[in-house]
């Protein structure tokens, strides 16, 4: 499900992948649904290939995300709120409280919160389904 989306370096949001041509992508604005081709220089990431660091290692974003969505009960996080009162880390350790809090950023907080508002206000509810069944599918055939 997160393969589909993706973070484009100098664009604010997040895309979804619409099409591809050859050294291009054409992709959609999940909020105003505009769509452009991001071009071979471009930096293109799909979230599900983003994890970030934990204690123990490095967890997928889409597990982060859905943490989040449990703790948050499926509603926004209220971002500008928790930076502008100081307490985007501690919003953030509660719900993974296990995070590297020398190698995570307060910027990598405050965009994981973004995304995670960016794809429940898309109608997202699960991060990492897909990728689950995928897997089931892969051992089923093996």
């Amino acid at each position: 499900m997160l393969r589909e989306i993706l973070a484009i370096t100098g664009k604010p949001g997040l895309f979804r992948i619409v099409s591809h041509g050859s050294k291009t992508l054409i992709v959609e604005d999940l909020k105003s649904k505009k769509r452009f081709p991001a071009h071979a220089r471009d930096k293109v990431v799909s979230l599900g290939d983003i994890s970030m660091y934990t204690d123990e290692g490095d967890k997928p974003l889409g597990e982060i995300l859905d943490l989040v969505y449990a703790h948050n009960d499926g509603k926004v996080v209220d971002v500008k709120g928790l930076v502008k009162d100081g307490k985007l880390r501690e919003e953030f350790e509660v719900v993974l409280p296990d995070f590297d809090k020398d190698r995570v950023y307060d910027n990598d907080i405050k965009k994981l919160f973004t995304w995670y508002n960016i794809l429940v206000e898309d109608g997202m509810t699960k991060f990492t389904v897909e990728e689950e069944t995928e897997e089931a599918t892969e051992e089923t055939e093996a």
